[in-house]
């Protein structure tokens, strides 16, 4: 999924809790699918971030050689300012981009 363009708030922001818990009526289920779908989010990114930094990585046993490299600081900067994984897993939510199914229908 493309989180660059993600219109999720950079800062903090308070919501409605009553808004949150309007898809399945219950706010600890809202908030646990919520949380689930951040984790996804948060190691999607992580992986996606480590795939980049490592075409710029070097390898050598000596200590003394630290490059610091434009484009890897570059990259880190750009993942740096994008929205946390939670705040862009809250506006999915509430943008009904989440997929999730109840344990009494997926026994039945």
């Amino acid at each position: 999924m493309d989180y660059k363009n993600s219109k999720a708030p950079v800062s903090t922001v308070t919501y409605d809790k009553r808004a949150v818990e309007a898809p399945v009526e219950n706010l600890y289920e809202a908030i646990s699918i919520i949380a689930k779908r951040s984790e996804q989010i948060s190691a999607d990114m992580k992986k996606e971030l480590i795939e980049k930094l490592e075409e710029f990585a070097t390898y050598n046993d000596s200590l003394e050689e630290v490059f610091e490299n434009k484009e890897q600081i570059e990259v880190s900067k750009f993942y740096e300012k994008l929205p946390k994984a939670t705040a862009i897993a809250v506006q999915e939510w509430f943008d009904d981009k989440i997929y999730y199914r109840k344990q009494e229908q997926q026994s039945k």
